[in-house]
């Protein structure tokens, strides 16, 4: 896995040359730009390839980069265009789903971390059962911590269209939710 630095860093310090700067990308984004390849391709190892394609061509239009957003947005926006096109190319229907996302908070209780840990692969199981434009706007908002402001820019769609698809991703995870919970009891 790609070590990550301080997120409190949001430009790589001006010093670096070229090939520095994209180890400062790759360290600090890395970890991002898999987690969002892998919501909208369910297989790690296709994630991964992706991810190795975004940081060629950060590397390669590096120069490019004019500072109207950030440099996450700006790879995260690569991120799901390359996306987008692999699916565009490829087959990638009843692919094994495997939780991917990591549980953020350390708890003691053995108990209630596999309590949690089942609640989280139920519902990303769920939000990965949800169309692609729902699950990217819920993947965007909910796990990398976009804004809606953000998410439209990256999407080039109006931020009303991004609070619709998060309104319409949300009422299906519940109905969704709701026919889990109703089966296991």
């Amino acid at each position: 896995m790609i070590e990550e630095i301080n997120s409190s860093e949001i430009e790589p310090p001006y010093y670096l040359n070229r090939e520095d700067k994209l180890k400062w990308l790759m360290r600090t984004y890395g970890n991002d730009v898999i987690r969002v390849a892998y919501t909208y391709l369910k297989q790690k190892q296709l994630a991964e390839d992706v991810a190795q394609d975004v940081f060629i061509e950060c590397y390669e239009k590096m120069d490019t980069f004019r500072n109207d957003s950030s440099y996450k947005t700006w790879i995260i926006k690569i991120t799901v265009n390359r996306c987008k096109d692999v699916l565009k190319s490829w087959s990638l229907k009843n692919l094994l789903f495997t939780n991917y996302f990591e549980n953020k908070n350390a708890d003691s209780s053995l108990e209630r971390n596999m309590c949690r840990e089942e609640a989280n692969q139920i519902l990303s199981q769920q939000i990965m059962e949800l169309p692609v434009k729902l699950r990217e706007v819920i993947i965007l908002f909910y796990y990398q911590e976009f804004t809606i402001a953000e998410i439209s820019v990256l999407l080039k769609v109006k931020p009303n269209t991004i609070k619709t698809r998060l309104h319409r991703a949300r009422l299906n995870l519940k109905k969704l939710l709701e026919g889990v919970s109703s089966i296991n009891g």
